[in-house]
């Protein structure tokens, strides 16, 4: 049975204690304000410049700052710490990620285990722009979901679901949502159980309305970590993970709810579909562009209907074709 990762981290726990008393012999000016008990485990809440806010296992919140000597810590991260004479903390170690969302070559977040992108029915949903989202999260290699929200406003919902059936078939999990009449709601509640969510899409689509379906004391969250992490108006700008009481967690990070196509290249792009990778490789020629070489194994197999038209269509949009 595999581990969960609250598991892995207790484990890691015991290697990242050693490395955060190696750290405390190799800089002793630092250790005159910790407090001689046992290192801790904490969750990053948020960060704003050098300081933390960190979750204890109790559910308690420290102000930390972070050792000169360790990496840049953000909302998701397992960290080792340890109290001061003050009250506050002190960052002696960074417990492993499982992976990282990088936006302009900034770290936004950590140990992500899905994000959802969240498309309506108004503003319509744009097949280009939902594949350069999907395109961006296979290179980050994080899972993604689609929610298509808004759905008491289709004509025809069974339409709805046949344009996404494309998604579902490359093995995209897609949910069918009304924020405003609660349909599906519980059972989208379901899937975030014991996983650590970012929402992203258009302005619009209704994420800000998802979220605070989500998280109805949202508000008053946002007020508590304004107090205790002394940011005031920076909070509500600031990448931050909360707890959704339904289960699971989310980190709110607004400046990359939307965000735009990276600088890929062609072979990433390409990578991006996550129904070509079984024929990559295999097409007549080592250098195929897939466009118009005899013998594509891509091109056949949309011929075939493994890999739907429209996809193969907005991967030729996506390389400038």
């Amino acid at each position: 049975m595999s581990l969960t990762r609250r598991q892995k981290w207790r484990i890691e726990k015991i290697q990242a204690e050693r490395i955060a008393r190696a750290n405390r012999a190799a800089d002793n000016s630092d250790d005159a304000e910790l407090d001689d008990g046992d290192a801790q485990t904490g969750l990053v809440i948020t960060r704003y410049g050098q300081r933390l806010l960190v979750e204890a296992e109790s559910g308690e919140m420290f102000q930390c700052t972070g050792r000169r000597n360790i990496e840049l810590s953000v909302a998701g991260d397992q960290v080792i710490y340890q109290t001061t004479d003050n009250g506050e903390g002190v960052v002696t170690a960074l417990l492993a990620r499982e992976n990282s969302l990088v936006r302009s070559q900034k770290l936004i977040a950590a140990n992500i285990d899905e994000l959802w992108l969240v498309v309506s029915i108004e503003p319509h949903y744009q097949f280009e722009l939902i594949d350069r989202y999907l395109v961006v999260a296979e290179n980050a290699n994080l899972p993604i979901n689609i929610v298509v929200n808004k759905i008491e406003l289709s004509s025809d919902i069974d339409k709805v679901k046949r344009d996404f059936s494309m998604y579902e078939s490359a093995g995209y999990n897609v949910s069918y949502l009304s924020v405003n009449e609660k349909i599906n709601i519980a059972e989208f509640k379901s899937q975030l159980n014991d996983k650590t969510h970012i929402f992203l899409g258009q302005s619009g689509v209704g994420k800000s309305s998802l979220i605070n379906e989500l998280i109805p004391d949202l508000n008053l969250r946002v007020n508590e970590i304004s107090t205790k992490s002394k940011l005031g108006k920076h909070t509500t700008t600031n990448t931050t993970l909360y707890h959704i009481p339904s289960g699971g967690d989310l980190i709110d990070s607004p400046g990359i709810r939307e965000f735009k196509l990276d600088e890929l290249t062609d072979k990433e792009i390409l990578s991006g579909f996550k129904e070509f990778k079984p024929f990559i490789g295999q097409c007549k020629f080592r250098n195929c562009a897939h466009i118009k070489e005899p013998k594509c194994a891509i091109k056949t197999a949309v011929e075939s209907g493994d890999i739907h038209p429209l996809r193969y269509a907005n991967y030729l949009e996506l390389i400038g074709l």
